[in-house]
């Protein structure tokens, strides 16, 4: 029986490279996409074990992903477990992205994961087991002011990841959403939008509780127990509770956050 094989995207750094790390060391084989294949073979290659291939795609590109699809199949017939994990963060408000601006975020956030879906869920359903698992963020859960469009694109990616999971599950395919807030990453290296929300996203991110090492431990714990809901940030859960018991409360406070926000 052949190892496990997992395949992620934006696994050249932060959460998708220790995840990757983390797969490989539980004896899996990892395929690690980046949009830089230097960056791609750089991931595979610090990889323990054997097995783990290297590939370049940009989830935004259809064409790209296709033949993606078409080299990993030609290696491996199936997937165990997919991890749609490659996008970009933005800032700003409703009125500060344009049209073009939009477009580019939800095509590579939202459509991004749905072409890794409908890719490689196939071959999942024929063999009647596997795992999808979707990187969204608590901002598509619990909606904060000035992150407009990032939030809307992983909004529905949680609404997919939910969709889905009633779809599949009597296919005996599972399927996990991953909602961390700011945690101490990479991620503004891939910042588009407001330089003012730049700052505060920033400023977030250095007072987070949270390191990359702890979040990847706790979705990593998360995938392998199956759970659909992944909250791997340590307020968060406390923020989810009080969002759906209390939502008036949780406006409140979004409100204040909204003025420090212009402020700062």
């Amino acid at each position: 029986m052949h190892a496990r094989r997992v395949l992620i995207t934006g696994a050249g750094s932060g959460l998708g490279l220790a995840l990757a790390h983390r797969f490989a060391h539980a004896g899996c084989e990892v395929a690690c996409v980046d949009l830089l294949g230097e960056r791609a073979a750089e991931a595979a290659a610090s990889l323990p074990g054997n097995g783990h291939l290297p590939f370049e795609a940009d989830v935004g590109d259809a064409a790209s992903m296709d033949a993606l699809h078409a080299q990993v199949t030609q290696l491996w017939p199936a997937l165990d477990v997919l991890i749609n994990n490659a996008g970009i963060a933005s800032g700003g408000g409703l009125l500060d992205a344009t049209p073009e601006e939009w477009q580019r975020l939800l095509n590579v956030n939202l459509m991004g994961v749905v072409r890794g879906c409908r890719l490689f869920l196939p071959t999942m359903i024929d063999r009647g087991r596997g795992q999808i698992v979707n990187v969204a963020s608590f901002a598509g859960l619990a909606g904060a002011p000035y992150i407009m469009s990032y939030g809307v694109a992983k909004a529905a990616v949680v609404a997919l990841s939910e969709q889905l999971r009633a779809e599949v599950v009597n296919e005996g395919i599972k399927v996990s959403v991953v909602c961390p807030a700011f945690f101490r990453t990479n991620l503004l290296q891939n910042f588009e939008g407001d330089t003012r929300m730049r700052q505060t996203a920033a400023r977030l991110m250095e007072r987070s509780p949270d390191s990359l090492d702890s979040v990847a431990d706790k979705v990593f714990a998360g995938i392998e127990q199956g759970r659909f809901l992944i909250l791997p940030t340590r307020r968060e859960p406390m923020f989810w509770r009080l969002k759906r018991w209390f939502p008036e409360l949780y406006f409140r406070q979004m409100r204040k956050l909204a003025v420090r926000s212009l402020r700062s």
